[in-house]
């Protein structure tokens, strides 16, 4: 019965297979094929009405690619939270909460300890790091980023991406065809839920991941406007279009009625501030030169080119890394208001060394003193193929 009424809920995300369904997935163009495909978006709009209208046909071929073109019900999201640990200047739980029924999102939500609230809050989603020890928001990354976060003042919930975490030990994979809409109907709800707390500012509502987490930082950003301010990293390319199923494997980029590209798309963030993290070690190599000047000609023609910004590193890699971090607290605290009291060393950087980097069994939203709910759906396969 569940499984059939899931699969009843998930019509909506029918994998589209139309001969017009074309994917655009890892390395499309070499750069100068990128740097002139987005010559030719450019020259398609010369005003703020012209890409108000291209971005309103972009952004509902978003929808349609991933089959929400109507979304599926807004059930009940009964959140579940547990084993609550304070640190200093921020606390840990361990959550989790239905995006359908019977489907579980689980995360570790992170708050400040002083403060009255309500508070910012703050998505971060993760990349598709799978390495033991290097693994999902376990990351030692992921831990530093919201902790650190938290003690500025903001509310941070970091999420399993489907197949990962507690999602993966249950049975659910990455590599669905579905993985792109499943990914994004949970970020959605995510929001939902963070809408629904009374200690949550519904006005400073943000996102911020790396590389898988940097794609479903843009595309949350794109579809929905809650999203306050975005700081999608080292993802944001005019020649690469995601390394996974989940980023690229449904037909976002290529309609009957267009062709774009995840600049683009991480461009509907305007007018609402947005960084962009990028490196001189991976496919955003070329930001400061090709992706984010196009992104800003954008900006500037909805009146605020200032609202977007751009960190580049160009000696370091993949990773959101130490020195990435640092560009991303001060863009939080400068449009969110967040606190930076106490915490910068003498070089005005955001200290992170008293946050306590927990162990992976800790983060576990199931398991034997807190068992997966009776009628969890226990894999993404049934119904699917």
């Amino acid at each position: 019965m569940i499984v059939r009424f899931y699969v009843v809920c998930l019509m909506a995300m029918a994998y589209v297979s139309s001969a017009s369904a074309q994917l655009r997935q890892g390395d499309v163009h070499t750069d100068a094929e990128a740097v002139a495909e987005l010559d030719s978006f450019a020259a398609l709009y010369n005003d703020k009405a012209g890409w108000q209208q291209r971005a309103k046909l972009i952004r509902q071929g978003i929808l349609d690619g991933a089959g929400l073109d109507t979304f599926p019900e807004r059930t009940p999201l009964n959140p579940i939270s547990h084993s609550g640990r304070s640190y200093q200047g921020y606390s840990v739980e361990n959550i989790a909460i239905e995006s359908m029924p019977g489907v579980f999102v689980t995360g570790s939500l992170y708050k400040p300890t002083s403060g009255e609230g309500p508070y910012p809050a703050i998505l971060s989603p993760h990349g598709h790091w799978q390495d033991e020890g290097d693994y999902g928001r376990y990351r030692a990354d992921m831990q530093y980023r919201a902790a650190t976060l938290a003690k500025m003042g903001a509310m941070v919930f970091t999420y399993d991406m489907v197949g990962y975490g507690d999602m993966g030990k249950v049975g659910w994979i990455h590599e669905h065809p579905n993985t792109l809409a499943m990914q994004l109907w949970n970020s959605i709800r995510i929001v939902d839920y963070l809408e629904s707390r009374d200690d949550v500012d519904k006005a400073r509502i943000g996102v911020t991941g790396a590389s898988g987490g940097g794609t479903q930082t843009f595309l949350l950003t794109a579809v929905d406007d809650r999203i306050a301010v975005a700081v999608p990293a080292v993802q944001v390319s005019a020649h690469f279009f995601g390394g996974c199923i989940g980023e690229s494997g449904m037909p976002i980029h290529v309609r009957d009625t267009h062709i774009t590209s995840n600049v683009e798309i991480a461009a509907l963030a305007a007018p609402r501030p947005m960084l962009l993290i990028s490196d001189g070690g991976d496919w955003t190599r070329n930001v400061p030169e090709v992706e984010f000047p196009y992104i800003q000609r954008v900006y500037d023609l909805m009146g605020v080119k200032g609202n977007v910004e751009n960190a580049h590193f160009a000696d370091e890699g993949h990773d959101y890394g130490a020195t990435k971090r640092q560009p991303m607290y001060h863009f939080f605290a400068k449009h969110f208001g967040l606190s930076l009291d106490g915490m910068l060393t003498e070089d005005g950087r955001v200290d992170e060394s008293a946050i306590k980097i927990e162990q992976v069994e800790q983060l576990y939203v199931f398991n034997k003193n807190n068992p997966l709910p009776a009628h969890a759906i226990l894999n993404n396969i049934d119904g699917f193929n």
